[in-house]
């Protein structure tokens, strides 16, 4: 409906009393009374947009409104409406303005930052050369040791600092090392004392996360970051130093010690515990000093170093099966904003220790984006996430609050990591494996330990019992993580035994049963369902419940499959553009209910790249599991030698699944365990397979799994010979008199997408050309849980249906061009779609063929 002009616009302040006149429709002034403002805006404030109806019930209800007409009323509204409209995109735009200007300010800073960068590469340039000089001519000239002497007088002018022996108890040494601190991590935030290079793929802008920049060449690994955010100083300070609630690598921070400062400060102790990544290495732990106060400008400063016995400081407490990692000048620099927010500045610099790291995964840890990336990004993400929340621009909807949503994410990434982990405090014991080591198995029998207050299960109420975990690591070759992790979130039943599903939810219900028997491969879901509950606004996490429909029909034994089963998901990192991003599907199953204080098992997998580094030894030393993949049935090996010529990349895979049990169950529920992980392992590596070759040459690797089956050069040959009966016309062209391969491979490389779907009474396909592969965004073994109903659109489903008796007595139809959707959800346009009827050699109706026809995603 098109807004009717309002001739004075006036202050935005004075919207009620811009309001108390305007044109009607005719052209007229018509001018309002307070009294009757009033009752209009109380009616709007219900409804911006009223009915014909509902305006003319209001003329009724309010007598000082009889005077005026309904044209008049609608006119009103439309004006109220234009002006709502105008002050949001004033606000708007101050806002973006407020963002922008902010940004520029930072530019700056940062420009000059680099230029005094530039100014000190140019000087040490300059003093390298002049050493060069020197020693060269000292070298052909001078056989005396003066050279010597004054090059060694210049080299040690920089000598390593040495602090000299503090007092551990004395508040003021560890007052100096405070300072200390504060100097170095400033000159790292804001100076140049760390080479910084801008992170790939993060570009500044009013809508970005800010500026982010990596280490180079530098000890240990950095990150810093930049941006701004709607919050205050203050409120930014406290959720920055509840490192657990964002820092989902935190495992536990302890504040042993507490020191007022006379400057209105404190200085904090701190001990912390992270999660290691994998199952290969150890976790991390840190004794640090953790320095929080304000600058003379305004600006809060929180840093934070660790204390060693080169920096003085007390001991601090340490832990059984962590290594001691160090906390470089690290820290965040709060900086207010004219109009409100702050501008944040975060810098991390970890020594992870990498020589206790085993090398295959070492490059984990020497990444200094996967640190950004942990740390640095996702404080910055939070911090904007709790603003936006706070000012009302994210909408969230259902009953449940953002606070709790987070708290959900919080607990299924944090049940993942104590499975991963397996810390004994925690309760864990390591069971003796079977005479093979590529499967870990733990159990717990203390469960109040591992879910506190949510250890409620239905199991543990009746029964003596415990939480038993299998979990295994592995490496992958050239499988991009984020669409890995995708494709396992959209085909769980690719990977998932539903027998194992349902005993994995049988405990979480109060008056269900376990199954009389621990057995796999009985039976079948129905479809899955996702539901969305929560997204952050980059979408970098999403919380979702995911709903496998049961499938009847099951004998009394099964019976517990004919339910439907629900869990709760957690995916992140599906970003395929994100540098140093590990991806991850966490879930948890639940009961119908899903209580705030559900108790939630964590199972689920965790895939983070491994970046390359030149001088790295051959990737064919280390496990390569998608270099041992078979392809097709005649049982073929991808040559290890062409994953290393395409791209190299590597990805460590950790996958960890619990279960709980009864104590007279236990042996049973571990051999269960260890051969479902064992299954896993074996379906994510055909989806590795799978996904692989999509980046590094699709089409030759679906056509030798097309090529290992005589069925596909068969149904090609019936494709097309039933295309040239029906229409007239050759389907693909070219010299294929021979049929089988050569026919086939034409088929896969037309341009158009052509599927084959079955004859059954809830159609699936069957194959797929490289361009239905594409359209569909899927793989051929994934390909067999798509129906049709699921692609077209309702105005496709009519057309076909249609269509259907003249497909059936004619052999073919054509349907008009439309919309379909892809396996991810895309639009998908297309100009036509032809419909044929598949015959086989005995002229006996087959299967269906769809060809789009200049299909396009939209």
């Amino acid at each position: 409906m098109a807004m009717v002009p309002v001739t004075s616009v006036g202050k935005d302040k004075g919207s009620s009393n811009s309001l108390m006149g305007g044109l009607d429709a005719g052209g007229k002034y018509v001018r309002y009374t307070p009294e009757q403002v009033e009752a209009l805006e109380r009616v709007y404030n219900e409804c911006p947009k009223p009915s014909s109806l509902r305006r003319q019930q209001l003329i009724r209800e309010c007598p000082i409104l009889c005077n005026i007409e309904p044209k008049q009323i609608k006119v009103w509204f439309q004006n109220r409406r234009c002006r709502e409209k105008q002050r949001k995109e004033a606000s708007r735009l101050q806002t973006v303005n407020r963002k922008l200007s902010a940004m520029n300010k930072l530019l700056m800073e940062e420009n000059d930052r680099l230029q005094k960068q530039v100014s000190h590469l140019v000087y040490e340039n300059g003093y390298m050369r002049q050493q060069i000089h020197h020693h060269t001519s000292a070298a052909t000239t001078d056989t005396s040791c003066e050279s010597v002497v004054t090059s060694g007088q210049r080299s040690q002018q920089n000598p390593v600092s040495q602090n000299p022996p503090r007092d551990a108890n004395n508040p003021a040494s560890l007052l100096a090392i405070a300072e200390e601190t504060l100097a170095e991590f400033l000159s790292k935030a804001t100076g140049t004392s760390v080479e910084w290079v801008p992170l790939v793929g993060m570009k500044p802008g009013p809508d970005s996360i800010g500026i982010i920049a990596v280490s180079h060449n530098c000890s240990g690994v950095a990150a810093r970051a930049c941006g701004l955010v709607g919050l205050e100083p203050t409120k930014v300070a406290e959720i920055l130093k509840d490192r657990p609630s964002w820092f989902r690598d935190c495992r536990r921070l302890d504040v042993l010690t507490i020191v007022p400062t006379g400057n209105g400060g404190n200085i904090e102790l701190i001990y912390m515990q992270t999660y290691a990544p994998t199952t290969i290495a150890a976790a991390r732990d840190f004794w640090t000093l953790r320095y929080s106060t304000a600058l003379d400008d305004g600006s809060l400063v929180i840093c934070e170093r660790s204390l060693t016995p080169s920096t003085g400081g007390p001991a601090g407490p340490t832990t059984a099966g962590f290594v001691r990692a160090e906390m470089l000048p690290s820290g965040y620099l709060i900086r207010p904003c004219e109009g409100g927010g702050s501008m944040i500045h975060i810098v991390d610099h970890v020594d992870w220790d990498v020589w206790n790291v085993p090398e295959v995964i070492r490059p984990l840890y020497e990444s200094p984006k996967v640190l950004a990336q942990k740390a640095t990004i996702a404080a910055l993400r939070h911090i904007r996430q709790i603003a936006l929340e706070l000012s009302g621009e994210v909408s969230f909807t259902g009953t449940r609050q953002p606070a709790v949503l987070r708290t959900f994410s919080q607990r299924l990434s944090r049940g993942f990591n104590d499975a991963v982990n397996g810390f004994v405090d925690d309760g864990w014991t390591v069971l003796s494996n079977d005479g093979s080591d590529d499967v870990t198995v733990a159990v717990n029998s203390s469960p109040d330990k591992l879910l506190g207050t949510h250890a409620n299960l239905a199991l543990f109420s009746a029964l003596g019992g415990g939480v038993l975990c299998a979990k295994a690591s592995m490496l992958l070759q050239n499988v991009p993580p984020a669409l890995l992790v995708q494709f396992l979130r959209e085909h769980r039943s690719e990977w998932a035994d539903c027998g194992v599903d349902a005993y994995s939810a049988s405990s979480f219900r109060a008056h269900s049963p376990f199954p009389p028997g621990l057995r796999s491969n009985t039976g079948f879901w129905g479809s899955q369902v996702i539901l969305p509950l929560a997204h952050t606004v980059e979408n970098e996490e999403l919380l979702e419940v995911v709903r496998l429909e049961g499938h009847h029909g099951f004998n009394q034994d099964e019976l517990l499959l004919s339910r439907d089963m629900y869990f709760l998901q957690l995916c992140t990192g599906v970003d395929e553009n994100t540098p140093g991003a590990c991806a991850q599907l966490v879930f948890a199953p639940i009961d119908e209910s899903f209580a705030d204080d559900a108790p939630l098992l964590a199972s689920g997998f965790r895939v983070t790249p491994l970046e390359p580094k030149s001088n790295a030894p051959a990737a064919n030393r280390t496990l390569d599991l998608a270099s041992t993949l078979e392809i097709g049935s005649n049982g073929s090996t991808r040559n290890t030698n062409d994953n290393m010529n395409s791209t190299g990349t590597r990805s460590v895979l950790t996958l960890a699944f619990q279960f709980a049990y009864e104590n007279h169950l236990r042996d049973s529920v571990a051999v269960m365990a260890r051969q479902y992980v064992r299954s896993v392992v074996a379906s994510v590596q055909r989806v590795a397979m799978a996904i692989a070759p999509s980046r590094l040459g699709c089409t030759q690797i679906g056509m030798k799994q097309a090529n290992a089956s005589p069925a596909a050069q068969t149904l090609a040959e019936w494709v097309s010979k039933s295309y040239r009966a029906h229409t007239g016309n050759e389907l693909v062209r070219g010299d294929c008199q021979d049929g089988g391969d050569a026919l086939l491979k034409l088929l896969w490389h037309h341009s158009d997408s052509v599927l084959c779907c079955s004859l059954k009474a809830s159609p699936v396909f069957s194959f797929a050309n490289q361009a239905g592969l594409d359209m569909l965004e899927t793989t051929l073994i994934a390909l067999q849980e798509i129906r049709i109903e699921s692609v077209l659109d309702e105005t496709g489903r009519k057309a076909l249906c249609s269509e259907f008796n003249k497909i059936m007595q004619q052999g073919f139809a054509r349907l008009p061009g439309g919309i379909c959707m892809s396996s991810m959800g895309r639009p998908v346009s297309y100009e036509e779609a032809v419909v044929w009827k598949v015959l086989d050699e005995d002229d006996s109706p087959h299967c269906f063929a769809f060809m789009f026809v200049n299909w396009s995603f939209i």
